[in-house]
C-alpha cells in the first residue's frame, strides 16, 4: 500500500527503544514515533500510552524514503473512530474471503492494491468492484455473507479511562483488559474503547455492560484507576 502525509492509519506497537516507538502500519509497513508525538505535555510513563503488541491509531506526519513518521496525539476522536470501524470491516472481509475460497496468494495481491476495510466500503457502494478481483461467483457469495452478517450483528460501544502508576502498571493493565467476546482498542491519553456484538442491541449491550463491570472489578483489585467516559 502507498501512504501519504496526513493519512490516519491502524498500527501495532512492535517495540520501544529509549524514547522512540517502532510500529507496524496497517500490517504492511513500518514506522516510528518520537516521544513528543505520543501525547501533549510531559509523559511520566511512556508505556501507559504505548506498549508492545498494543493497537493504536496514528497520523502520518512524513514519508521519508518509504519510512513513515507517525503521531498519536494529533489524531482526532472522529478520525480514530473511522479507522477503528474500517479496521473492523477489513477483518470481517478477510474472514469472508477465506470462507468463500480466496487463497492466500490471491488475498495478498488484493491487499497490495486495497486496504480491506476501504475495499469493503467500496463494495457496499459498488458491488461490481469485487467481480474484477475474485470473479462473479465468489463475489456474489461474499456480498451475501456480508449482508447476512451485518443483518445479524448489532454493535455496542463504550469508552473508559484506565491507568496505573504501579511499577507493574503495564502488566496490570494487560491483565485487566484480557477479556473474551469483546474488542478493546487504545485511544490515547489512557482512554480505551470496547466493542461488543450480538444478534440484537440488548445482547450487545449486555455483553458490553458485563465487560465494563469486570474491567472495573479488576481495576479495583489491582489498585488501578478506572472511569467510564460518558456521552461518547
Amino acid at each position: 500500500m502507498k501512504f501519504k502525509e496526513g493519512d490516519v492509519v491502524f498500527c501495532k506497537v512492535e517495540k520501544i527503544e529509549g524514547t522512540t516507538v517502532f510500529l507496524e502500519v496497517e500490517g504492511t509497513d513500518k514506522g516510528t514515533m518520537v516521544l513528543s508525538e505520543v501525547a501533549a505535555g510531559r509523559i511520566r510513563n511512556l508505556r501507559s500510552y504505548v506498549s508492545p503488541n498494543r493497537n493504536v491509531v496514528c497520523k502520518i506526519l512524513k514519508v521519508v524514503r518509504g519510512h513513515l513518521e507517525l503521531s498519536l496525539r494529533r489524531v482526532t476522536s472522529k478520525e480514530r473512530d473511522e479507522v477503528l470501524n474500517r479496521h473492523k470491516k477489513g477483518r470481517a472481509l478477510r474472514s469472508v474471503f477465506e470462507a468463500v475460497g480466496v487463497g492466500k496468494d490471491e488475498l495478498r495481491k488484493i491487499e497490495d492494491l486495497y486496504n480491506l476495510g476501504e475495499l469493503m466500503e467500496e463494495a457496499e457502494e459498488s458491488p461490481g468492484v469485487l467481480d474484477k478481483l475474485i470473479g462473479k461467483e465468489k463475489a456474489k457469495k461474499v456480498l451475501e455473507m456480508i449482508s447476512e452478517k451485518e443483518g445479524r450483528e448489532k454493535i455496542a460501544e463504550g469508552k473508559f479511562v484506565l491507568s496505573s502508576l504501579s511499577e507493574q502498571g503495564v502488566n496490570d493493565i494487560k491483565k485487566i483488559l484480557d477479556l473474551r467476546d469483546v474488542e478493546i482498542h487504545y485511544l490515547g491519553s489512557s482512554q480505551f474503547s470496547v466493542l461488543s456484538s450480538g444478534k440484537d442491541f440488548k445482547e450487545a449491550n449486555n455483553k458490553l455492560n458485563n465487560a465494563l463491570e469486570e474491567i472495573g472489578r479488576r481495576a479495583k483489585a489491582n489498585n488501578a484507576f478506572f472511569e467510564l467516559v460518558k456521552g461518547k
